[in-house]
């Protein structure tokens, strides 16, 4: 097995513990040493699904005194993917965070008129959605795919086209979770979604690549209670 698959396998028995053990934020996690002797893997591979659970926001290292939970991932999130595959299904944040912000950077500068008539149309059709009880991924993603349209680059659609099932789960679980929340944060994603596009509109490429990379870092921290 290789050390991608073996991380995979660490950060998802980190998770575990934080789950069965009923940690909270604050709590310490064991050692990198127990950890290791736990799972029978190198302190290396420890340390790296450590380094990637700090990335998805689950937990932060201290210098000198380990890991502790920063949030815990929400219980929610099981409806949507095993939780064996939570490792490999957040791990898209970090190819969406090059791949899109530079995509709306692009848009914003390439985007035809008819584009931009169409992003807006998908922007409109996400606000119905989200607003109702209606399912809201299939519209999000539709969004987030005509902003590729509009780099005037094919690669960006069809790399983004590559991350659909990933994805996918995240947008259900993300609307899911959001709306068993107050109403405002329902209100927050929307928010997010108008910045982008509003940037894209100006054809402020900076600042439409900006409110895609908050929008998707807020998107990850909304996956955690």
């Amino acid at each position: 097995m290789n050390e991608g698959r073996l991380a995979d396998r660490a950060y998802t028995g980190i998770v575990q513990i934080i789950n069965d053990d009923n940690l909270v934020a604050g709590d310490r996690l064991p050692s990198e040493a127990r950890l290791a002797e736990m799972f029978g893997m190198s302190r290396t591979i420890v340390r790296e699904a450590l380094v990637r659970l700090a990335s998805d926001g689950i937990t932060e290292a201290r210098r000198g005194a380990g890991s502790y939970v920063k949030r815990r991932p929400s219980a929610r999130l099981g409806a949507h993917m095993p939780m064996a595959e939570l490792a490999a299904t957040l791990g898209t944040y970090e190819v969406r965070f090059v791949l899109e912000a530079e995509a709306a950077r692009l848009a914003a500068h390439r985007r035809s008129s008819e584009q931009m008539a169409n992003i807006e149309d998908h922007l409109a059709a996400l606000r119905t959605a989200l607003l109702s009880s209606a399912p809201a991924h299939d519209e999000d993603w539709l969004l987030h795919r005509a902003i590729a349209e509009a780099t005037a680059n094919t690669a960006f659609v069809s790399i983004f086209d590559h991350l659909h099932d990933e994805v996918e789960k995240i947008l259900k679980a993300g609307v899911e979770i959001s709306r068993s929340r107050p109403s405002e944060v329902i209100a927050a994603m929307m928010g997010e979604h108008d910045a982008i596009v509003d940037a894209i509109r100006a054809q402020d490429g900076d600042g439409a690549a900006l409110a895609m990379r908050w929008h998707l870092s807020q998107g990850r921290k909304r996956l955690m209670p």
